[in-house]
């Protein structure tokens, strides 16, 4: 796979998907999921970890939302990374992460990620190049530790939002009662700076893909939840799960 460049990229789907036609797919999709989320709960041998990263308005509460949200609470957590605590930054930028790795058997969601070390502290000034190139070997590190120890599977989307979409739903936090409560006036300010989170992104991509990144068009959000839904339920029909049957009491 090549370089992503994030300017090539589309953030609509492709003319031939028709929006109602993919949408009855996703929702077929989204009930297979539910059988499968049951029995990798049931059995316990594997975990899935789901990284959402995305410019803001992206639509990641959505995904969360409209995708996982029809899956068993008892077996998705989902975890929102914001800016680190005090607590948090005296200790390696890792620390705040590791403790909500996925135990088996359970979906975690990072909503933002282990990545906003490497993606908003670079844009800012707040981590310098050479500290960025050693965290993101410390992130494939600690991903292939996941991977390797404890059998955890790692989906990684990047939401690709245009910045035209992004302005209209920015807008449109300010005016619909059910979207003020997220509108923050530093998303404008950081709307500003999509050049340079493309490029902290596209570094971010080409160093950080021994796990591959899913650029996921973001513009309409029927075809982003259909390709997530998708990726999701692939993973998983292919771990080969079964049913553990009924347990036996140890009498010794």
């Amino acid at each position: 796979m090549g370089k992503i460049l994030l300017k090539d990229s589309n953030t609509r789907a492709p003319k031939d998907f028709e929006k109602d036609a993919t949408k009855k797919k996703a929702s077929d999709i989204l009930n297979k999921l539910d059988d499968l989320q049951n029995l990798l709960f049931a059995e316990g041998k594997h975990s899935v970890l789901v990284v959402l990263q995305g410019m803001d308005a992206s639509g990641k509460d959505g995904v969360i939302r409209n995708v996982f949200g029809v899956l068993n609470p008892q077996g998705v957590i989902v975890k929102s990374f914001k800016a680190p605590t005090t607590e948090e930054l005296a200790h390696d930028f890792l620390w705040r992460v590791h403790s909500h790795a996925p135990a088996k058997g359970v979906i975690q969601i990072f909503n933002r990620s282990h990545y906003e070390d490497i993606l908003i502290t670079r844009v800012h000034g707040w981590c310098d190049d050479d500290t960025a190139k050693k965290r993101m070997k410390a992130i494939n590190d600690f991903e292939n530790l996941l991977q390797e120890h404890n059998d955890t599977h790692i989906l990684k989307f990047y939401l690709h939002i245009s910045p035209e979409e992004q302005h209209e739903r920015l807008q449109e936090r300010m005016k619909d009662p059910a979207k003020m409560w997220k509108y923050n006036e530093k998303d404008f300010e950081e709307a500003k700076l999509w050049d340079d989170y493309r490029k902290v992104y596209e570094d971010c991509f080409e160093h950080c893909n021994k796990i591959p990144w899913t650029i996921v068009p973001a513009d309409q959000n029927w075809y982003k939840e259909f390709i997530i839904a998708s990726a999701l339920y692939e993973l998983l029909k292919g771990l080969d799960m079964k049913y553990p049957g009924l347990k036996r009491e140890n009498k010794n």
